[in-house]
């Protein structure tokens, strides 16, 4: 196998994979800890900090905004507080991070002076109207290309005032934006969810002594939160569920393999992707469970077809490896209303519909349902990731689920490196070779 941040991975098929692995910090966790502890009144400390390039890009912003950070070994230190903050002199340079952007425009609506942020080619096709309307509606003067507010993205702080915004769409970041941005407006921010996304925002500035309500509503909820300072705090934050997922799909459909995932975040909205599995059929147990963090560990199975709603997995970051899942279960498995994926780092809508295709599944698009047909032994394939770190890993687990003998190629392998860079080492080593 050829190593990470090369062009191109070669993946042979039919070795179980077996054994026990850590994945980096969770990515939504460590952004929102960097951007906390930045506006946080003093010294703050972070552990388990993920390491992917998206994560860095962040800590380089805060940092250009006025931020002082430091590490040693897994202990990142981070010296805020509002005062030391204001719109750096050139542009905040994302990377590939979406992520990152988004949440950075509702900090930077609170910094004097106009923020310019941009990132690779990828993230400036992305829209950022989505932010950009509620951060307008505090007062801000968010300015993008075209109608969608494509980055390069210009943010102007002004007296921000709170707002009563329902997101026409379920959106973390979204949700995020506000919120942070809310931290420094005249009166209460106000954020109404129809459905309910993962509220790591909402709890860690509670952690971090804001004055923040959360109320259940149906499907969604409400927060509702009033201006004050934070207070800093020691993060430590829990391995990625989302990168997790693609381990705990490979232990599934990797014949004769057992793998356990140690340490994950399980907040009831990131694990949607593992009650689709089980639901499957698939031998998925949770284990060493404290809190939100706990353990997983899955066995190889065999699959029934489902249909999965939007809803289930609110981010659709898991639809592209439940979709590797889906190509080999018995009968068809439909993604209904995930057309949101047409705008990720790259359409992965189509783009999922291919990568089944590459490995010998049937795969369609309807409108905004992604349907896969199942019933495949996958048959080894070329894929091109397109810069996309999530279609890359993916592709890796399609290839391992092929049969001995076989050996596929993940082209563009180096978009890992913005999310979990180790990922190529760890499929090595749980597959008994040396790394």
């Amino acid at each position: 196998m050829s190593g990470p941040g090369t062009q191109a991975l070669e993946v042979p098929g039919g070795r179980p994979l077996v054994g026990a692995v850590g994945v980096p910090g969770d990515k939504s966790i460590s952004h929102r800890a960097l951007l906390l502890s930045a506006l946080a009144e003093g010294t703050s400390t972070i552990t388990g900090l993920s390491r992917g390039d998206d994560v860095v890009r962040t800590r380089v912003a805060v940092e250009a905004l006025g931020a002082h950070v430091t590490a040693e070994g897994d202990r990142v230190t981070v010296t805020g507080g509002r005062s030391r903050l204001s719109a750096p002199p050139t542009p905040l340079d994302l990377g590939n991070s979406g992520t990152g952007m988004r949440l950075l425009a509702g900090v930077v609506a609170t910094v004097p002076g106009t923020t310019t942020m941009t990132g690779d080619d990828s993230l400036r096709s992305r829209p950022m109207d989505r932010v950009a309307d509620p951060l307008g509606l505090m007062g801000a003067t968010v300015v993008g290309e075209g109608d969608r507010c494509l980055p390069p993205l210009a943010v102007s702080g002004g007296e921000l005032r709170g707002i009563d915004y329902t997101p026409p769409m379920a959106s973390a970041q979204v949700k995020s934006a506000v919120l942070l941005a809310g931290l420094h407006a005249e009166g209460e921010t106000i954020v109404r969810e129809s459905v309910a996304t993962r509220a790591h925002t909402e709890e860690m500035l509670a952690e971090a002594g804001a004055d923040v309500t959360v109320e259940p509503v149906g499907a969604g909820r409400v927060v509702r939160l009033r201006p004050g300072p934070l207070r800093p705090r020691a993060w430590e934050v829990p391995g990625d569920p989302s990168q997790a997922a693609f381990w705990v799909v490979a232990g599934v459909v990797v014949p004769g393999s057992r793998v356990t995932v140690e340490q994950l975040q399980l907040g009831p909205e990131r694990v949607g992707f593992l009650h689709v599995l089980i639901r499957m059929g698939g031998d998925v147990v949770l284990h060493d469970v404290g809190g939100d963090v706990g353990s997983v560990t899955s066995a190889s199975s065999r699959l029934e077809g489902t249909v999965v709603g939007a809803d289930e997995i609110p981010s659709l970051d898991e639809v592209p490896i439940l979709a590797v899942a889906a190509m080999v279960a018995d009968g068809p498995t439909r993604f209904v209303g995930v057309g949101e994926l047409r705008i990720k780092e790259s359409d992965r809508l189509e783009g999922t519909a291919q990568l089944v295709r590459a490995f010998g599944g049937g795969a369609h698009v309807e409108g905004d349902d992604l349907v896969v047909e199942g019933g495949t032994t996958p048959s080894p394939g070329r894929v091109d990731a397109r810069g996309d770190h999530r279609m890359a890993m993916a592709a890796a687990v399609a290839a391992a689920a092929c049969p001995s003998g076989a050996l596929s190629v993940v082209d563009g392998w180096e978009s890992v490196a913005t999310s979990y860079p180790g990922f190529a080492d760890s499929l090595d080593r749980l597959a008994g070779e040396p790394t």
